[in-house]
């Protein structure tokens, strides 16, 4: 079970731009174009009266008023009378709506008063069906105040009280707690017949207005713009640090090759020295037994020499196990780093394709609830796209998907004939298909596209094969 929706609001200053909106002189951005003439005038102005603002300014100059209007009363009192958007197209699809807004005219002219409800216009074009009243707070009786300042004290200076039944404009009277309490009771009691039903009473919700619902909207969207951007923004970054990595892992590849091939090499040279040093040994051994026997200096000279290179010898060894521990220590630490790195980048990579698909699963939504709240949004699609391809701009195609009519000089492009033809000062308009009322369709001087196109490239092709009419020789003139 739904609930009723009963908003009153105090106009602030001029209803012009209110009364332009109602009357979709001025098109809000969430109504559909195409239901627009389903929208209706529920309550029909007096004579010589063309909208609700003459409507409002009638009433104020016939009711009597004694009393001046000042700049800062409120002249009218805004009330919006809908449900719960599931229960009011419940309402609309069971053929009940004419009853209901009958219902919610009796409402208003039994709270407020006949004479007082000068407008009531019913909204077919937007997501909910709903009414937009106007009611000018004209009341009699005592005031509101005087009731509550009570008697006056002794030996005060009174005044000659005017007539209660005299009519005042008064939007205190009209909007004071217990009166606003009263309305939300009344009209649900009147809509319960509907399957409707009373809000929760001391409720802390808030009537969210037009424009905090547009201004909410487009900081949505731009929020999901931003969001797209820094998602695109973080991919890039992460690109680059994949890129970085890799190519430092290049590096340190092309480093450990390095260093191996100059191990490689100094084992060879190790080999080469202790081929040499067994070579010494053994003549040192022969050198031996021979300075045994010669007792020379040479003999020792050389014994010095071979004790040199083998310091020399031990030293290089030395340096080659040096170098074997520091070449395993930057192999296991690159590995190391490179495992460290690829997990970030795994963990990296799964976040964003989560933040990814949960975006790209709120765009699906919002296409979603755009397609079943306007029937006609895969429609206006598909119509772009054929209205750039028959030649029009950007700006003309948005003229276009509005339903206004457009005037039009230059090309048009046929795909069925693969031609251009040439037009001048025709007329272009998107209008609902007859044959099929969930379509739109592209119109040429109210002729469907596709039609005008068969006529014109008819009469191309009559005109090109018409044969050429040839005189008959009458012989030479003298």
């Amino acid at each position: 079970m739904g609930y009723v929706v009963l908003h009153l609001d105090k106009s602030p200053d001029n209803e012009v731009p209110m009364t332009a909106h109602i009357a979709r002189t001025k098109m809000p951005p969430n109504a559909i174009p195409e239901l627009t003439c389903l929208n209706e005038e529920l309550i029909e102005f007096p004579e010589s009266v063309a909208d609700r603002t003459e409507a409002i300014n009638h009433r104020l100059e016939h009711a009597g008023l004694t009393r001046k209007i000042g700049t800062n009363q409120v002249r009218v009192i805004r009330v919006m009378l809908t449900g719960t958007q599931e229960d009011m197209k419940r309402i609309a699809q069971e053929g009940r709506l004419k009853e209901w807004c009958a219902d919610n005219l009796a409402w208003l002219r039994k709270t407020f008063g006949t004479e007082n409800v000068v407008s009531a216009v019913l909204h077919m074009d937007e997501a909910t069906p709903h009414i937009h009243a106007a009611v000018v707070p004209i009341v009699t009786g005592e005031r509101r105040k005087a009731r509550e300042k009570g008697t006056d004290k002794p030996g005060k200076r009174k005044y000659r009280t005017k007539s209660a039944a005299r009519p005042r404009l008064c939007a205190d009277d009209v909007m004071s707690r217990v009166k606003l309490k009263e309305y939300q009771d009344t009209y649900a009691a009147a809509m319960a017949k509907y399957g409707l039903q009373r809000g929760i009473e001391g409720s802390e919700a808030r009537h969210v207005t037009t424009q905090e619902f547009y201004r909410n909207a487009i900081a949505r969207q731009q929020s999901l713009q931003d969001n797209i951007g820094e998602l695109l923004r973080i991919e890039e970054e992460k690109r680059k640090a994949v890129e970085h990595a890799t190519t430092q892992e290049q590096t340190a590849r092309a480093e450990l090759h390095r260093t191996a091939a100059e191990l490689n090499a100094i084992k060879s040279e190790l080999k080469t020295e202790r081929l040499k040093n067994s070579a010494a040994e053994v003549g040192t051994t022969i050198l031996d037994g021979i300075g045994s026997m010669i007792g020379t200096s040479k003999v020792k000279r050389q014994e010095l020499e071979i004790g040199v290179l083998r310091q020399e010898v031990a030293a290089r060894d030395e340096t080659i196990e040096i170098l074997q521990k520091k070449i395993q220590t930057m192999q296991a630490e690159h590995n190391r780093e490179l495992t460290i790195m690829q997990a970030r980048h795994a963990a990296e990579t799964t976040n964003l394709t989560k933040l990814h698909e949960k975006e790209v699963s709120l765009l699906k939504a919002v296409l979603s609830k755009a397609v079943k709240w306007f029937p006609y949004f895969r429609e206006m699609i598909r119509m772009e796209s054929v209205c750039r391809t028959v030649g029009f701009d950007d700006e003309q195609t948005a003229m276009l998907i509005k339903g206004k009519p457009l005037e039009y000089s230059g090309k048009l492009y046929s795909e069925e004939h693969n031609c251009k033809f040439t037009v001048e000062r025709v007329t272009a308009q998107i209008t609902p298909d007859p044959t099929d009322k969930r379509k739109l369709q592209l119109n040429i001087d109210k002729v469907p596209f596709k039609e005008w196109c068969r006529e014109k490239f008819e009469k191309l092709r009559d005109a090109f094969c018409q044969p050429v009419r040839q005189q008959k020789y009458k012989g030479p003139k003298f």
